[in-house]
C-alpha cells in the first residue's frame, strides 16, 4: 500500500493529520467488509484513489473558509478528507456532508467520532437539505464540493439552493466535463475554470465562481 507521505496533496500534512487520516483509512477497509463503501478494485489503493484524490481540493479552494458544503457524501470523499485537513489549517470551519444512504452516514459518523473532525453529517436527500438552507446547513457555504454525484447539468440543480454570490464549487470530474459544461450553458450562466487532476490521468477539478439561471426566453 502507498504511503501517505509520499502522495501528492498529502506530502506536506501533520503527524496528527496523517493519523486522523490513517484512523480513516483503517475504518474505510473495516466497514467495507459490509457495506459497499467505495468500488471494492479502490481499496488498496484508496491512498491514491481517494484521500490523495480529495485532499487536493484545498490547494484550489479559498484562504477564508468558515462553512465547507459536501454534496452527496458517500464515503467522506471529498468533503470528509477536506474537514481532517482543514481542523489545523482553518480553525473554526465546519464542514457539512449530505449523504442519503443511512449505512454510509453511521460510518461517516464513527469516522467523525474517531478523528473529532469538525464535520456533521445530514442523512438526507440534498433535495430535502435544500428546503431549509440556513437551518439545516448553517448558512450560505463557503466552498460546495462533489465528487462522482451527477452530471454537471443535474449537479447544479443540487447545488442552486445552497449557493450565493460568495461561493465557490470545486467539483472533480471527468473526460467528459466540456460536453457536460456545453449542456449546463443552456440552463445556467457560469464562471468556471478547470484544473488537471494530480491523481487522475483525464481527471479535471473544476472550479465555479459564478451562477446564475439563464432566463427563461433566453433558454426557449
Amino acid at each position: 500500500m502507498t504511503d501517505v507521505e509520499s502522495l501528492s496533496g498529502l506530502a506536506a500534512v501533520s503527524r496528527e493529520t496523517r493519523e486522523r487520516l490513517e484512523t480513516y483509512q483503517a475504518l474505510l477497509v473495516k466497514w467495507q467488509a459490509s457495506i459497499n463503501l467505495v468500488a471494492p478494485s479502490t481499496v488498496d489503493t484508496a491512498w491514491e484513489r481517494h484521500f490523495a484524490d480529495s485532499a487536493q481540493l484545498l490547494a484550489h479552494a479559498p484562504d477564508d473558509i468558515k462553512l465547507w458544503l459536501d454534496v452527496g457524501s458517500g464515503a467522506g470523499f471529498p468533503g470528509l478528507v477536506m474537514g481532517i485537513m482543514m481542523m489545523e489549517t482553518h480553525p473554526g470551519v465546519e464542514v457539512v456532508l449530505i449523504e442519503s444512504d443511512t449505512r454510509k452516514c453511521a460510518f461517516l459518523q464513527t469516522v467523525i467520532a474517531q478523528t473529532k473532525a469538525p464535520v456533521r453529517v445530514l442523512p438526507m436527500r440534498v433535495e430535502k437539505a435544500a428546503e431549509s438552507v440556513v437551518e439545516k446547513v448553517g448558512g450560505y457555504p463557503d466552498v460546495i464540493s462533489a465528487r462522482a454525484v451527477a452530471p454537471l447539468p443535474k449537479l447544479l440543480e443540487m447545488i442552486a439552493p445552497f449557493w450565493s454570490q460568495d461561493s465557490t464549487g470545486l467539483f472533480m470530474k471527468g473526460r467528459d466535463v466540456v460536453l457536460e459544461l456545453t449542456e449546463a450553458a443552456k440552463c445556467w450562466t457560469i464562471k468556471a475554470s478547470q484544473a488537471p487532476s494530480i491523481t487522475a490521468g483525464d481527471g479535471v477539478i473544476l472550479k465555479l465562481e459564478e451562477l446564475a439561471r439563464v432566463r427563461a426566453e433566453r433558454a426557449n
